[in-house]
């Protein structure tokens, strides 16, 4: 039995879960309470937590002859504090918030101003993060598209808490998510070549720290700058090489 694989199939489902859940955000929008969102969003961080730790402990926990080593920390270690130096300092995290306000002075109305703020809010928090990154990249180059599926979960319930807020607005979002990843995905199946095992071995094990601290800002409502973290996926490349 032959299996075929679908490159970029988890971008396809990531994105019908973004539509689905819009469309059952905006039928069933008064039954999703500030409680209830809040429960549910708290979940599902607890859920990316324990995938960002599995994947990290994947890669950095090796079994060779009954033993147990560990590597990749001095790897992890660079790549993360180079990167989120590089990324504080061109400031990432504060050029897609002026990104979203530079398209809401641009393309909104006064007579559709939910429909408009929907739109914008839902595609900057689906489209910005490590696993709208990393989750392209596993899905070409390891076909694994299983963080793509969980982050379609996510995505799926955050757009049906904005459609419950905004309106039908925030399901058009589901427009950029499948061309900005699609895009990874293609890119990653081109250059696929040029990469080694340790490198992406490496980029695994570093965006998957970066998936822990998603869970991490989902759980405890906190603020860790993950789009700034993003240049560390460049420095283990150059760290592997070197």
């Amino acid at each position: 039995m032959v299996i075929i694989y679908i490159v970029g199939i988890g971008t396809f489902v990531n994105t019908a879960a973004i539509v689905v859940g819009g469309f059952f955000g905006y039928i069933f929008q008064r039954l999703l309470k500030q409680s209830l969102q809040k429960s549910i969003l708290q979940a599902i961080g607890v859920a990316v937590i324990f995938i960002g730790s599995s994947g990290t402990l994947a890669q950095m926990f090796i079994v060779r002859q009954s033993h147990i080593e560990v590597t990749g920390i001095l790897m992890a270690t660079i790549s993360l504090t180079l990167g989120t130096l590089l990324g504080e300092l061109i400031n990432i995290d504060a050029r897609f918030i002026k990104l979203g306000q530079w398209l809401n002075q641009k393309v909104s109305s006064e007579d559709d101003n939910q429909f408009v703020a929907g739109f914008v809010n839902a595609t900057l928090t689906v489209c910005v993060g490590a696993m709208a990154i990393i989750g392209p990249l596993q899905d070409a180059l390891q076909h694994d598209p299983n963080m793509l599926f969980t982050k379609a979960l996510l995505d799926g319930v955050i757009v049906a808490i904005y459609t419950a807020t905004f309106g039908l607005g925030a399901i058009f979002s589901a427009l950029p998510v499948f061309i900005f990843q699609i895009a990874i995905t293609i890119l990653a199946t081109l250059i696929a070549p040029f990469l080694s095992t340790a490198m992406t071995n490496g980029i695994s094990l570093v965006g998957s720290m970066m998936i822990f601290c998603i869970g991490i800002n989902l759980l405890l409502d906190t603020k860790i700058k993950v789009s700034n973290m993003l240049p560390a996926l460049l420095i283990v490349i150059v760290y592997t090489i070197l």
